[in-house]
């Protein structure tokens, strides 16, 4: 172990002091940052001048969504892929899916995969790190792209009347809390039931999952099995069937299979390689779904695939750090929006690869690409759809500059076709597995 013998001391303290009073121009600065605070101190001013909202390549949607008080981003922008399409193809310009209704099949589900994983684990240790992680997170909002594929694919989609949002499902920490205390409590149990090899285990898991249904049910609404269809289009046209499955509402008015779509992922890091496909473990939340894989390749690559997508009029779902270099309000999103290094004089960047591993980024948000500028070749601009509501940015949507799309993008969905031979035969390789706690996850 390494013995810390440097001290902080009064003649560290002094030079300090003489070092700061060196320059007058600190002085100026000390006070406006004290007044304003860091981030409006250090806010380029060209941000709006740079993020003209305009574009040269643009999909058509309508009205955005709003997540609200919940961490449903990834299902939010999933289900904007299927009702643009829908939008264009019965012309409905503001036509919404409804995101309860995959929201309450997405907790049970993560219930079972839960108990799954718990039993599978049983014999490890309860201070074993993928023990540790799977009790720290037994359930919650958050989820990836193939999450929602998956429970697309399973349970079918309803319009927003036929299962609407609720006060709970709006907000759901309190559901969270409640949720993961007796998820947790059950894990316990499970793995108790292993050590003393009891054979009850699978009706147990069955009574467990059907206390989580009903917690759903209570705070969520009861899903429908079949509901009416009742909508009517721009041009005043009824759509209307007496009863319809969400399944046969899937299949019969949409016609994009989500299975044709892939994860392609920019993750510099030492560990990975470009050209390499992985998956995460743990990830997932449908016991018997698609098993995640993303298929690494540098960030130049991701551009070019979003706007070969863009241009054949398919939005682009894409995972990022919203929290980096944003400003929410205005719904500006620009690589150097905020210039600290420049405020203080010090040198703070770091490499993506090293941003990642370190912790100062993550993937902490899903949105969707609807529009982007080609300038001398190159993009320099893309029109994004957040889940916000239309308070912020131009009426929810945002505008980020090219370099906060290399510095923050880490992933984007993009239709098979689009890979190179050479990328599909990568893409069907069998996957690196990496740890659940991977900066990726």
């Amino acid at each position: 172990m390494v013995e810390l013998t440097k001290e902080i001391n009064n003649e560290i303290l002094a030079d300090f002091r003489k070092n700061l009073n060196q320059d007058a121009t600190n002085n100026v600065l000390k006070n406006a940052v004290a007044q304003v605070g860091i981030f409006k101190a250090a806010q380029n001013i060209e941000a709006k001048r740079k993020l003209n909202p305009t574009f040269n390549i643009e999909v058509s949607t309508g009205k955005v969504s709003n997540q609200k008080r919940s961490g449903r981003c990834w299902l939010f922008s999933a289900l904007t892929n299927l009702r643009t399409e829908f939008a264009i193809k019965y012309n409905m310009k503001d036509f919404e899916l409804s995101q309860n209704y995959l929201s309450f099949w997405d907790r049970l589900e993560k219930a079972n995969y839960f108990y799954q994983n718990i039993l599978e684990t049983a014999n490890l240790p309860v201070n074993d790190r993928k023990v540790n992680l799977l009790f720290t997170y037994p359930n919650g909002d958050g989820g990836q792209w193939q999450y929602a594929a998956d429970l697309i694919n399973k349970y079918g989609v309803v319009p927003t009347y036929a299962m609407p949002e609720t006060s709970v499902s709006e907000n759901t920490s309190e559901f969270n809390a409640v949720l993961k205390r007796m998820m947790r409590k059950n894990g316990i149990e499970l793995r108790q039931m292993v050590a003393d090899n009891s054979i009850n285990i699978d009706q147990r898991v069955e009574e467990m999952l059907s206390e989580v249904y009903k917690l759903c049910v209570y705070s969520f609404g009861q899903p429908p099995v079949d509901f009416e269809l009742s909508l009517r289009n721009d041009d005043d046209k009824l759509i209307e069937e007496t009863s319809i499955t969400p399944k046969d509402f899937l299949n019969k008015y949409f016609t994009i299979n989500l299975n044709d779509y892939v994860n392609v992922m920019n993750s510099p890091q030492r560990s990975k390689q470009y050209n390499q496909v992985y998956t995460i473990q743990t990830d997932g939340n449908v016991v018997g779904g698609t098993i995640e894989k993303y298929l690494n390749l540098p960030i130049e690559r991701l551009e070019e695939l979003s706007i070969e997508q863009l241009k054949a009029n398919d939005t682009v779902w894409f995972g990022n750090d919203i929290l980096n270099q944003s400003q929410r309000k205005e719904g500006l999103l620009l690589g150097d929006m905020y210039q600290v290094d420049k405020l203080f004089n010090i040198d703070m960047k770091l490499e993506k690869g090293d941003a990642l591993d370190y912790r100062q980024s993550e993937v902490s948000h899903a949105m969707v690409l609807t529009g982007v500028n080609i300038s001398a070749s190159k993009p320099n601009r893309w029109k994004v759809e957040n889940s916000w509501g239309d308070d912020n940015g131009e009426k929810g949507y945002f505008v980020a500059d090219n370099g906060w799309f290399e510095d923050n993008v880490y992933e984007v969905v993009i239709n098979k076709k689009f890979l190179t031979d050479k990328e599909l035969t990568v893409f069907d390789k069998e996957p690196i597995v990496l740890s659940a706690w991977d900066a990726m996850a």
